[in-house]
């Protein structure tokens, strides 16, 4: 099993970007946190940043072909791009939309997701620990439609 994580714009600023809010972790420590954690689980993990939306519906559509979901942080795009809903809908693989900050405790325009309404879930608040999470319910999720799939 295989999942890409998609990491959207200032992420890459992350442990010196607003750090009362998203932590003094940095990216790399996010990302090798999910490769411990696909290692774990018995999964793969790819990431992927970028601060331009056109270059993460790129990487959401060619990375399709070779993972079986995603874990998307998609950053500020997640309340004002329909670009990204429509990539992710149109690659037809789950996803799991991860905050690190609770978003619904902040202000009022972080509260929409383009996103959220097609993923198998959202988990939002629980620092760089979100994306862990996200990629473990992800695995979990495609393990169960396996299973129901081959009891079919």
């Amino acid at each position: 099993m295989r999942i890409a994580a998609v990491h959207g714009p200032n992420l890459n600023l992350l442990g010196r970007r607003e750090p009362e809010v998203y932590g003094r972790h940095t990216l790399s420590d996010v990302n090798a946190a999910l490769a411990d954690e696909a290692q774990g689980v018995g999964a793969g993990v790819e990431c992927f940043q970028s601060n331009h939306e056109g270059e993460l519906v790129d990487f959401i559509q060619q990375a399709a072909a070779r993972v079986d979901g995603f874990v998307v942080n998609a950053g500020a795009y997640t309340h004002t791009s329909i670009a990204l809903r429509d990539a992710l809908a149109a690659v037809a693989r789950p996803y799991v939309e991860v905050h690190i900050s609770n978003v619904f405790a902040r202000e009022r325009f972080r509260h929409r997701s383009y996103l959220a309404g097609n993923a198998v879930g959202v988990i939002s608040g629980f620092g760089v620990a979100s994306y862990r999470l996200g990629l473990r319910a992800l695995v979990e999720h495609l393990r169960e439609k396996e299973i129901g799939e081959q009891a079919r």
